[in-house]
């Protein structure tokens, strides 16, 4: 499945300032994302900017960037604008969008958010992860409601959420925010406004599923860390470092 992985980038994070350009290793963040969204082989990258400089910075290392506007309210808006300036004739009918701030997210990873479009039921494609118990009272960390059916690794979403679900006895599962879209349902998703769901979640996927999107899930073992504070990055540097152990992320 030939694919466009499109990167928002925008340098207005509040917890860490110019996020985007943080140097981890000599490259800067964006960069890295970039060079992991290559190493996945199944398509075109593609870095959507709301700054000249992070274009500047990734037409440096060899990727393509478009300047969207910085007053869109969203990656999946910054994507959407990327797409229609750098496709418009329509030659990608899939649509990854990868967050800027996941320079540890294995290729396989990546891959693997297309597994779910192979199946005709699904729209949109995304990833989850095993959840820890101590990781499941955070607020900060989405839930994913889904059950896999035995030898199955792909399953439906069937709900979102900052609280815990399922109840019950069971696996939980957390969410890696990484979207494989079907063209046609990215333009959808982002005509429309925020759903009641959607606000009261601070989850904009809910809008797909209030609007009757499909969205299946593929698991894999362990998920990428978002870069958010000082921390973070020393954390994504520590992992990032010539002698740590590779990544996993493929679907199973």
């Amino acid at each position: 499945m030939h694919a466009l992985v499109i990167i928002p980038a925008r340098l207005g994070s509040s917890r860490l300032p110019g996020k985007p350009l943080a140097d981890i290793h000599g490259k800067p963040m964006i960069v890295h994302v970039a060079e992991r969204a290559r190493a996945a082989a199944i398509g075109e990258v593609l870095i959507a900017a709301a700054e000249a400089e992070i274009a500047a910075a990734v037409r440096e290392a060899g990727f393509p960037a478009v300047l969207t506007d910085p007053a869109l309210p969203s990656g999946s808006d910054r994507v959407a604008a990327a797409l229609a300036a750098f496709d418009p004739a329509g030659r990608f009918e899939t649509v990854i969008n990868l967050q800027g701030d996941l320079p540890t997210i294995a290729p396989e990873a990546i891959r693997a958010v297309l597994a779910p479009l192979a199946e005709p039921g699904f729209d949109i494609g995304t990833l989850v992860a095993p959840l820890s118990h101590e990781e499941a009272a955070l607020p900060s960390v989405v839930k994913a409601a889904c059950a896999f059916a035995p030898g199955r690794e792909i399953a439906p979403a069937l709900y979102f959420s900052r609280a815990v679900i399922p109840g019950g006895e069971g696996p939980l599962w957390h969410h890696i925010g990484l979207y494989a879209y079907r063209r046609s349902a990215l333009l959808r998703f982002v005509s429309l406004p925020p759903s009641p769901l959607e606000t009261r979640e601070q989850l904009e996927q809910l809008r797909a599923l209030e609007a009757g999107l499909r969205i299946g899930v593929c698991r894999i073992p362990e998920g990428p860390f978002g870069v958010d504070t000082e921390a973070d990055l020393a954390r994504a540097r520590a992992v990032l470092a010539p002698t740590a152990a590779p990544l996993r992320g493929e679907c199973r």
